[in-house]
């Protein structure tokens, strides 16, 4: 039989014991939480490198297009004057004054 001193002595080592694997148990979890935030934080950096990969490229095509469209509209403007030159001189159109 234990004495009561020792007895105490071992209630409070146990309560300790406990205390102590509650601590490592919160520990644990911080440290895995945080693991689980870099993770996070690692696939939202990747994510936004390729997204402004993806941006750049579109830019690129975007001016591609602009520029293609001032082309043809240009054309477009001088093919009109010229039917209008062609039809002014057949004596189908009447010309434009200004």
């Amino acid at each position: 039989m234990m004495t009561p001193i020792l007895d105490d002595a071992m209630k409070r080592l146990e309560v300790a014991l406990g205390l102590l694997e509650a601590s490592v148990s919160r520990r644990l979890e911080t440290e895995r939480r945080r693991g689980d935030l870099e993770t996070e934080l690692q696939l939202m950096q990747d994510d936004r490198a390729r997204l402004a990969v993806e941006l750049d490229g579109a830019l690129t095509r975007l001016q591609r297009y602009e520029a293609a469209t001032d082309d043809v509209s240009r054309r477009v403007r001088q093919a009109i004057g010229t039917i209008q030159t062609v039809l002014v001189r057949a004596g189908q159109l009447e010309p434009e004054e200004g």
